[in-house]
């Protein structure tokens, strides 16, 4: 090889290796460059997840803050198990919830004590009450005012220190067929105290029965507020010859499946099915109640809800539970006490309930019904408790024909008429939750958009009763449904004056076995104090059936027995009918 071949050969060599050189250099380059570039982009999805976790967890703390403000639970508490809990509240509905919230807030069991040992619970069996004496040597007056002292005791006969028992007393009188509701304080030490106004002259008899330990009611709130699933709904879907029933609630888990989402488009009550796997949402027909959810207190919680032990027993007296009344003194004439100072709205005499203020209270037979009902509607909206009411008309007055419309007994919807007086009654359920057997999808109606389809005016009644099918939902959801149709009864009567708008509350109930769990009288109290301060300044009257019922002689029954319906819509007819000619006034 000549020099030139040569030295051409080492710097072809050079140029060889220089290139393979840079392309290793430039390959890790690229290499790097690669590995820099999906760094940066992982760091960037990484904060922009901690931003958005940030900020949700920001978003969250605030609303714990200001919910433990309030030391209650509310909704957002659940909006981790529940996404589609509702539609956010405006800042004036979120303030009024609020205040309705503490208003029913409830006494609870100091830390440490649940669950609790039986032994240390409260126990009706070793409790007691005591007249306490008047200031007149042992006289009472019709007028006066009768106070117990209640002393509660667990099983062992120690004396409690707290309270959030739940009590219900009354007074009456077996031979007048007498009774009034009383007022009871609890002052939270365990020590209770139940007032009474005296308004009738002669024997009167104290009864006190705790509904509910205060260690109960911790097992109830928690249900309340945390298991909404404990009654279940179901749906038929059918289409063609295939079909299937699906679980339906007003919450669902959503990582358990697609939903059907059958939220009202007009008042966003929401509403969801499981989708079932071979249908669409359209092929649902109708909706039913799947049952109620067993096993969901612990073994050592439900020996806080024995019937005969420690739910709805009665308290014994220390000495005697009977007072006699004395005649008005001359010098307070025949003044009654102040219902209100009292928080009384009437009584029972001879089996007639006597309200202590607002409407005069008649007394209706069939003609008198007749007379006032001629030539108006009656719209009743609710659950079975106000079907009690079109059952109870049509069967006083023979001239109220009903029509087979075909409904499924004891859901409807029913309507009756008398064509010679212009009559007509019409009931329809609310829509759901409603643990009726099975209702066709197209019947589900709310009751605020069906107020909003009624013309209204003077020869308008509307009767609405919704309360029991809504004991095991938070109390936010009560306020939520019962807001809706407040806002449908201000447009209603703001377009037609002169309609006659009544209410029916809450009643307490028979609790056997586990009907506490998903019935309980703590549920209806909580639920009938909301709806009061909810319809509360609106031209609307409130049949008292939570004291109509306490007051009277006759057992709690979700459905009151027909001495009480009879009152029930005799108040409704004398506040109907308050010039007594059959106008609306």
């Amino acid at each position: 090889m000549t020099l030139f071949s040569l030295q051409r050969w080492q710097i072809i060599s050079k140029i060889t290796c220089t290139v393979t050189m840079f392309r290793s250099v430039l390959k890790y380059i690229l290499s790097f460059v690669t590995l820099f570039g999906l760094i940066f982009l992982l760091r960037n999805i990484t904060i922009g997840q901690n931003f958005r976790m940030s900020a949700l967890y920001e978003f969250q703390n605030r609303i714990q803050s200001s919910n433990q403000s309030r030391s209650r639970l509310t909704l957002h508490d659940n909006h981790t198990l529940y996404p589609h809990w509702g539609q956010p509240l405006s800042p004036e509905e979120e303030l009024e919830e609020g205040d309705l919230l503490d208003s029913i807030a409830w006494p609870q069991p100091p830390p440490g004590s649940a669950p609790p040992n039986l032994s240390r619970t409260s126990d009706p069996a070793h409790s007691l009450f005591t007249i306490v004496p008047s200031k007149n040597e042992q006289r009472w007056y019709v007028g006066d005012q009768l106070e117990v002292q209640v002393h509660l005791h667990d099983f062992e006969g120690r004396p409690k220190r707290y309270g959030g028992d739940l009590l219900l007393a009354r007074l009456h009188s077996p031979k007048c067929k007498a009774g009034v509701a009383g007022q009871v304080l609890d002052h939270k030490n365990g020590l209770y105290s139940a007032r009474f106004p005296l308004l009738w002259e002669g024997s009167a008899q104290v009864a006190v029965t705790m509904v509910h330990s205060s260690e109960a009611v911790a097992v109830l709130r928690r249900l309340r507020d945390k298991r909404p699933d404990r009654v279940f709904f179901v749906s038929l879907f059918r289409q063609g010859n295939h079909s299937q029933k699906m679980v339906c609630n007003m919450y669902l888990p959503q990582d358990k499946g697609p939903l059907c989402n059958y939220t009202d488009l007009h008042s966003g009550e929401p509403w969801y099915c499981y989708k079932p796997k071979m249908l669409s949402c359209d092929a649902r027909i109708n909706h039913a109640k799947g049952g109620y959810l067993k096993n969901i207190i612990t073994k050592k919680e439900a020996l806080l809800f024995k019937s005969g032990v420690n739910v709805k027993v009665p308290i014994r007296a220390s000495t005697s539970d009977t007072i006699n009344v004395l005649p008005p003194r001359k010098e307070s004439g025949s003044q009654k006490p102040d219902p209100v100072k009292l928080a009384t709205s009437g009584y029972y005499y001879q089996d007639s309930w006597r309200p202590l203020g607002g409407v005069t209270m008649r007394h209706f037979d069939k003609t008198s019904i007749t007379q006032c009902l001629t030539k108006k509607l009656v719209y009743m909206y609710g659950d079975s408790t106000m079907r009690q009411w079109f059952e109870y008309l049509v069967a006083v007055v023979p001239e109220l024909k009903e029509f087979n419309l075909q409904s499924p007994k004891k859901v409807g919807p029913f309507m009756a008429v008398d064509s010679t007086h212009n009559i007509l009654l019409k009931y329809r359920c609310h829509g759901p939750p409603i643990r009726f057997s099975t209702v066709t999808a197209s019947e589900l109606r709310y009751i605020a958009n069906e107020l909003d389809g009624l013309a209204g005016g003077p020869n308008t009644v509307v009767a609405l009763s919704i309360w029991s099918h809504f004991s095991t939902f938070p109390a936010e959801v009560y306020v939520r449904r019962l807001r809706h149709i407040r806002k449908a009864v201000v447009r209603l009567l703001d377009r037609a004056p002169g309609t006659a708008v009544v209410v029916r509350t809450a009643n307490p109930q028979a609790l056997e076995g586990d009907a506490s769990l998903y019935n309980s009288d703590w549920f209806s109290l909580q639920l009938d104090a909301v709806l009061r301060a909810v319809f509360k300044g609106l031209d609307v009257m409130l049949v008292d059936a939570w004291q109509m019922c306490v007051a009277h002689r006759q057992p709690h029954n979700v459905h009151p027995p027909t001495a009480i319906v009879k009152n029930m819509v005799d108040m409704t007819l004398s506040y109907v009918c308050r010039d007594g000619t059959g106008k609306i006034v």
